[in-house]
């Protein structure tokens, strides 16, 4: 499966969710759904996969963990915040550089309608 076919259904579980539940919930309750609707779909999902840093060949687990990882190919970190910021977009940046990853997906569930918090990034 591509990552294109793979967003699509990521984007889709999310908006079944928000549909389902609204806004206000904790990143927990979202994450957790989110899981078991992808897993459901037959897709392969890691919870809070940690993230080392390797510096000069030496890994260090310094506490990262992604959101979700899908497949082995998308990272998917949501949030629960009144406005995404620059520092979202960088923390998932990070974790796609840090894990040679290509696509990731940052989720805000926050707001009232799905689609408004979505943002894919290409790394």
């Amino acid at each position: 499966m591509l990552e294109n076919q793979i967003s699509g259904t990521i984007i889709g579980c999310a908006i079944d969710i928000h549909r389902q539940l609204g806004p206000g919930l904790l990143e927990s309750a979202y994450q957790a759904c989110r899981y078991y609707e992808l897993c459901q779909k037959g897709l392969s999902v890691e919870r809070e996969k940690p993230m080392p840093i390797v510096y000069k060949e030496v890994k260090l687990d310094h506490g990262y963990r992604m959101d979700l990882l899908v497949e082995n190919r998308v990272v998917v970190e949501l949030k629960t915040v009144e406005m995404l910021t620059d520092v979202h977009t960088a923390q998932l940046l990070s974790y796609l550089n840090l894990g040679n990853y290509r696509l990731g997906l940052l989720f805000n569930f926050h707001g009232k309608v799905r689609k408004q918090g979505i943002m894919r990034l290409f790394y």
